[in-house]
């Protein structure tokens, strides 16, 4: 009986003072809401394109950075894409001063962590070893290895393409994977694994795989991504290709050590694995899973986009087929000057083949965007908008490719648009300028109008070997095959869009044939 008399006397104490607990309640809500919502958004002047992520997906991602760049190109818009964060497209005038700011303020491996779910796919955005050995060691060696890179492209070529003089159905996109793993491979792991099949299952399939879980992740509503992550078998698959790497690496990287150490007169091998191996003393040193990881995060960088680039290619050769003896002649030439050797000043000289492929990235763009970088700190741009922190930027380099103010009829496909450039140096007001314009045409160039390969500080540093790698695939099936449409194909394929991304289909056939 006395505890029901305390429950009542209690019920009616609250009963009593409830108005006041609940006006508290509302105090404390009101000081911690109101500064939020009365705060400005500082976003709220910045126009928004498109119709939010469901319209981003269903409309097509380029349709909306073209709007976007067609109406605001001198300033700034936002777009609802795949990313939780919000997303501003800044016009390219502004490049110069963006590449400027240091990375605690615009930061590359924030908007990779992003754009690749490395929070599921456990991709790291941020390993310093690996362009500083791409920037230290391989590019500066790539004039005494592109002769064991193309004994090894000239190879691959042979174990993978037709070696018949009849016309051969060919699926060129899943050739060139094994082609450019093989390639990549020999530089990259050493002639010991290069052509190893566990090595091309690992390394290809890592890279399937990996773009795979990323795309699905992209459809998937950011607040259902932490459970559809969970149940994605290719988000398992990774891992367990990383254990796979490990595996076929371990023995290769334990006798090199083992040799090394009692062996004085032991020779290097002159390929990424030993370099890496090598950037342990200066980067700490991490056990051999984490050297198959980086590994395989460097054949992905290579394979992909090495592949579609080169896909996108040979579907223009088999579209276009009267520009194949110009482009063939164009290497002939070039490797008579060079006694038949693909050295450096060789692969400089195919200046037709180069404007070919740079005309390839410009009219076959695989990303409506470039130079994603998170936004860290606010800063202020030349026109006075100011830029807050937690936001993506990027520029619209897939509008800018056909932007009629850059170049001239930029809706037709010339091949010989940048050689044109180039050869017309000697029109240019100074010798300065004169450079500037050859330096802005090649293949391998980055600048304010040739984004593909990003732009700054953090620009691909391993595109000097993709362009040689490249170079010497098309130069090859030049100088050894014809190249044609299937039968009942009257044009060139077209792109798969997906979100802002533009690949080639990779089920589609050509029609080869060995000379």
């Amino acid at each position: 009986m006395a505890a029901t008399t305390d429950y009542a006397t209690l019920y009616r104490e609250l009963e009593a003072r409830w108005p006041a607990i609940a006006t508290t309640i509302l105090v404390l809500l009101m000081v911690l809401l109101l500064p939020r919502l009365l705060r400005p958004d500082p976003l709220a002047g910045i126009p928004v394109v498109g119709d939010g992520h469901k319209g981003f997906m269903k409309r097509g991602g380029w349709a909306i950075y073209t709007e976007g760049y067609n109406k605001f190109k001198e300033g700034v818009f936002r777009v609802a894409t795949a990313r939780q964060s919000k997303v501003l497209v800044v016009s390219p005038k502004f490049l110069p001063e963006l590449k400027k700011l240091p990375d605690d303020v615009l930061s590359f491996a924030g908007a990779v962590e992003e754009s690749m779910q490395s929070k599921y796919t456990k991709i790291d955005s941020d390993v310093p070893s690996l362009p500083h050995t791409v920037k230290t060691s391989l590019t500066p060696s790539l004039a005494h290895l592109n002769p064991t890179i193309y004994n090894e492209v000239e190879e691959a070529m042979r174990l993978e393409l037709p070696q018949t003089a009849d016309w051969t159905e060919v699926n060129i996109n899943s050739k060139l994977l094994r082609i450019v793993a093989m390639a990549s491979g020999r530089i990259f792991v050493g002639p010991e694994l290069c052509r190893d099949e566990a090595y091309l299952d690992a390394s290809i399939n890592y890279t399937v795989d990996l773009m795979t879980a990323v795309h699905i992740l992209q459809f998937t509503p950011p607040w259902l991504r932490p459970i559809v992550a969970r149940f994605l078998p290719q988000v398992k698959k990774l891992q367990r290709r990383i254990q796979e790497a490990d595996n076929f690496l371990r023995p290769v990287v334990a006798a090199r050590r083992r040799e090394a150490a009692e062996n004085p007169d032991y020779q290097k091998p002159d390929d990424m694995l030993q370099w890496i191996i090598d950037s342990q003393q200066k980067f700490g040193a991490k056990d051999d899973k984490e050297l198959a990881k980086n590994q395989l995060g460097i054949s992905f960088a290579a394979i992909h986009t090495t592949t579609l680039t080169t896909t996108n290619a040979f579907y223009t050769l088999a579209a276009m087929p009267e520009v194949i003896p110009m482009l063939r002649e164009d290497v002939q030439q070039a490797l008579a000057e060079s006694g038949g050797e693909f050295t450096s000043l060789a692969m400089q000289n195919m200046k037709k083949l180069d404007s070919f492929m740079k005309e390839v990235l410009r009219y076959y763009p695989l990303s409506a965007a470039s130079f994603q970088r998170r936004v860290l700190k606010p800063f202020t741009l030349s026109n006075g908008q100011t830029i807050p922190p937690g936001v993506i930027i990027e520029v619209p380099a897939g509008s800018m490719n056909y932007d009629s103010d850059i170049h001239d009829e930029p809706y037709q496909f010339d091949p010989l648009r940048y050689y044109k450039l180039r050869e017309s140096k000697g029109a240019a007001a100074s010798a300065t300028k004169a450079a500037e314009v050859v330096a802005n045409s090649q293949f391998v160039s980055v600048g304010t109008t040739s984004l593909t390969f990003g732009y700054g500080r953090h620009a691909c540093p391993g595109r000097f070997f993709a362009v040689n790698e490249i170079k010497m695939v098309m130069a090859t099936a030049l100088l050894h095959y014809d190249i044609k449409n299937v039968p009942g194909v009257t044009g060139r394929y077209e792109n798969m869009q997906i979100g802002a991304q533009s690949v080639p289909d990779p089920k589609k056939t050509i029609m080869m044939r060995k000379l």
